[in-house]
């Protein structure tokens, strides 16, 4: 063997052979498996080097079609459900208003007939939509839409051009992007379009703005799991087909037919399918074999549900929205679907409508009308029912409740106030409100709603004149002025005065002047000096007289003496309530009775009556006894029935109250208060009294087992004859008291606190201890009375221990406190 010298050397002397051109950039593939090659679709057919404007050039939308869209379930349905609202909800052009509601709406513009009506002559507006929703969902390059317009600039056509047949042609000094658009039609001719012709829509690349995004690109690698997942599944039914289990056993001397035709019965196919299958085992063999589906051969099952999901995801729909919505509540449902619109329709929805703005002045804008869209109500519904919840706890008004349900507010007095549970009682916001509302007189009819008592007493002298106050003093029509009663004092005829109404006495004087005599000064100079006299001291006389008793009446409203309610206030209410609550009452017999014997409530209990032999029915339960006197129904309809009595009498008396104290009929709202307190309670009584009917059923059905639905019947009616008098009694006793001692004590701490009050009984044998020793004690308004250990604000105080104010048939005598007055 020949010597080599210095081999490395010689390598470099050797020439190398030229070196294999570069092979031309392939499709990125992915090795899964061993000894094969899989291309993804979510790459399809990409060639291009990453970063240039040709980025999406390569996206074989054909491909992505055939094989993502048209053969992937999930693919499909996704994009259905998202294109299908792009092409059912018209567009609109407006301006101004909020996300919800143009405040001005353009009704005719070209764009308006297109997108709505007809795009082009082979394209509905709906058509036309719906195919831009599905491009821009499945196409990397994006959306192309040329645009034709008439001689006068006017848009005629809109027509969808194929992705794939468009080239976008970048400037190359990028000062405006794109140079044109060449789009190879259908015969291969190549139409240059400049950029104003064409509206070009793509779900923006995060660097690339010559580049789209689409769904596909991430959930590319579940759709073919997918697809993969049920063409195993339908290759495992059609070519493996086992049977369900095999049975081994001796087939020595049977004949060779025989076991060709065993044999056969492994023949694959779904059709035969977990079939039992028997087989020879050799000499005295029996055994069985089951060749059912193992965990991995059912991995299908578990690899389509996370194809299923990514994809949904990828698309950002639910599968609710798709038309399953089992295992959901109504609620998750519906939150699924405004999570759709939410984060999914309304950015897609947005993205095409936007591309259309260009061809609008500045100030209009161009969207989708998805007012009718019940989804996006999910939201507002939720807080309108919080709001109506506020409402009824009379947390917030009327107005305020339809501002947050976006509704115009009334802006009336019953609007504006607060409507307190649980008898909706007014709670006014200014004193105007409380005017119509008819808690307080008409502004300057006597005072203002929550103004302080003394500054509506009327003003010595003013407002008022002395022949006006005369007359209201002695309830005649108006008296003679002081010169009719000086004239006829003298044995002359009246002075003729200006017709007119009644002025004051400075006013009557000097009309009285004017029309006088002047040639007889003198008496005129002596009525005058009379008339002062008289300021000092009085003289007698019907005019001295009348202005004394003008004055008293005047000194009377300003300092009244005293007040109290009467034993005919509380008898005239208990009445009342009498009458009210025995209607309730003997209804509400009626209503359990036939409760008792309504089929639905004895269905499957032993009170059920068979209507034929077959009749299954029947049962040896009880009958449910709090169904039957639904007690929380009767307590409501009993405070519903009562509150407007009560507070009929509660106003009545906080008004009788007042006008004798400040000579004002104000209602204060804690004398309504009382009086829905009241009602409340009667209510609760009524419960009670409810629930030991309920328990005297339930323990008569437990002690007789033969008991028969008539004897329960008569238990009820019999309940009702005993008890049901001395219910309504007390109950009208107890409610008279209360209401009208509350409203007169909230009448009274209105007042001012310059009243006292004395605490007053009946001084008869039915008087409590605890209440005779506070007979004759007064107290100061707003001052509460001790009584053994407790505090009693008034008489029958429903706050009260009720052993201090059930059958307390007190009340309380108001007067003014000199040393405040």
């Amino acid at each position: 063997m020949p010597r080599q010298f210095l081999p490395a050397i010689r390598g470099l002397l050797v020439p190398r052979p030229a070196a294999p051109p570069p092979s031309p950039p392939t499709a990125e593939t992915k090795d899964l498996l061993a000894g094969g090659v899989y291309t993804s679709v979510t790459l399809a057919g990409v060639t291009n080097v990453w970063g240039t404007p040709g980025r999406a050039d390569g996206w074989d939308l054909e491909r992505v079609i055939v094989e993502g869209y048209e053969r992937s379930i999930w693919t499909f349905k996704s994009v259905e459900a998202i294109s299908k609202h792009a092409s059912t909800l018209p567009v609109q052009i407006g301006r101004g208003g909020d996300e919800r509601e143009f405040a001005e709406v353009l009704e005719d513009h070209p764009l308006l007939r297109l997108l709505n009506k007809q795009a082009n002559p082979l394209e509905t507006g709906d058509v036309f939509k719906k195919r831009l929703s599905a491009q821009l969902l499945l196409s990397k390059k994006g959306v192309f839409i040329e645009k034709t317009k008439s001689r006068g600039g006017v848009l005629t056509r809109l027509d969808l051009l194929p992705p794939d047949r468009v080239e976008v042609i970048p400037d190359d000094e990028n000062a405006t992007y794109v140079r044109h658009f060449q789009f190879t039609d259908y015969r291969g001719h190549i139409r240059e379009l400049p950029p104003e012709k064409v509206i070009w829509i793509r779900d923006p690349h995060p660097t690339d703005p010559f580049c789209g995004v689409t769904p596909l690109e991430a959930a590319g690698l579940s759709v073919e799991l997918d697809v993969a997942a049920r063409t195993y599944n339908i290759s495992f039914i059609a070519n493996d087909g086992r049977p369900g289990g095999i049975v081994g056993i001796d087939l020595d001397g049977v004949d060779p037919k025989e076991v060709d035709r065993i044999q056969k019965r492994l023949a694959p196919g779904a059709h035969n399918a977990g079939q039992l299958t028997l087989v020879g085992t050799g000499p005295g063999g029996v055994t069985y074999v089951d060749t059912s589906a193992r965990p991995r051969e059912m991995a299908y099952e578990t690899l389509s549900t996370t194809a299923k999901n990514e994809i949904l995801s990828a698309f950002g729909v639910y599968e609710s929205v798709i038309g399953n919505a089992s295992e959901r509540t109504f609620n998750n449902a519906d939150r699924e679907e405004w999570n759709f619109w939410s984060h999914t329709e309304l950015p897609h929805l947005n993205l095409i409508a936007s591309a259309f703005d260009p061809d609008l002045s500045d100030d209009w804008v161009i969207r989708f009308d998805t007012s009718r869209v019940q989804a996006l109500e999910f939201p507002r519904r939720q807080a309108r029912e919080e709001a109506r919840k506020e409402f009824e706890a009379g947390l917030i008004t009327i107005d305020e409740y339809r501002e947050i349900a976006n509704r115009r507010p009334f802006n009336t007095p019953q609007s504006r106030a607060l409507w307190i549970s649980p008898q909706k009682a007014p709670v006014p916001a200014t004193d105007q409100d409380a005017a119509a509302l008819g808690l307080a007189p008409e502004p300057g009819a006597g005072g203002d709603f929550g103004a302080d008592p003394n500054d509506a007493l009327p003003a010595a002298g003013g407002g008022q004149s002395a022949a006006a106050a005369v007359a209201e003093a002695r309830a005649l029509e108006p008296a003679p002025t002081a010169a009719d009663d000086v004239a006829l004092a003298r044995g002359q005829a009246p002075l003729e005065l200006p017709a007119g109404p009644a002025t004051t006495a400075a006013e009557d004087v000097a009309a009285a002047r004017a029309e006088a005599t002047p040639a007889a000064p003198g008496d005129a100079a002596d009525d005058v000096a009379r008339a002062r006299a008289t300021t000092a001291q009085p003289e007698s006389g019907p005019a001295a007289e009348d202005v004394e008793a003008a004055r008293t009446q005047l000194e009377t409203k300003a300092l009244p003496a005293e007040s109290e309610v009467s034993e005919a206030d509380f008898d005239a209410l208990s009445m009342a309530v009498q009458a009210a609550l025995t209607a309730l009452l003997a209804r509400q017999e009626g209503v359990i009775v036939a409760r008792l014997r309504a089929p639905k409530l004895r269905k499957h209990t032993r009170f059920w009556e068979p209507e034929n032999e077959n009749d299954t029915r029947g049962g040896d339960a009880n009958i449910n006894e709090d169904r039957v006197v639904s007690a929380a129904r009767w307590a409501e309809e009993t405070t519903n029935t009562l509150a407007p009595i009560l507070q009929q009498a509660a106003s009545a008396t906080a008004r009788k109250l007042g006008q004798s104290l400040t000579g004002t009929e104000t209602v204060p709202p804690a004398a309504v208060a009382a009086a829905l307190v009241t009602a409340m309670y009667a209510g609760e009584t009524v419960t009670a009294f409810l629930g030991a009917l309920a328990e005297s059923l339930r323990r008569a059905q437990d002690e007789e087992p033969a008991l028969q639905l008539e004897r329960l019947v008569s238990l009820v009616s019999s309940y009702y004859q005993e008890n049901v008098p001395g219910l309504v009694a007390r109950v009208a006793e107890t409610c008279a008291v209360s209401t009208i001692n509350g409203a007169a004590d909230a009448a009274a701490e209105s007042a001012g606190p310059g009243v006292l009050r004395t605490w007053i009984t009946r001084q008869d044998d039915r008087v409590r201890p605890a209440h005779k020793a506070l007979h004759g004690q007064t107290l100061p308004v707003g001052t509460p009375y001790e009584i053994s250990g407790a505090q009693l604000r008034y008489p029958g105080d429903p706050f009260a221990p009720i052993a201090l104010t059930v059958n307390c048939r007190c009340r309380l005598h108001y007067a003014l406190d000199e040393a405040v007055s």
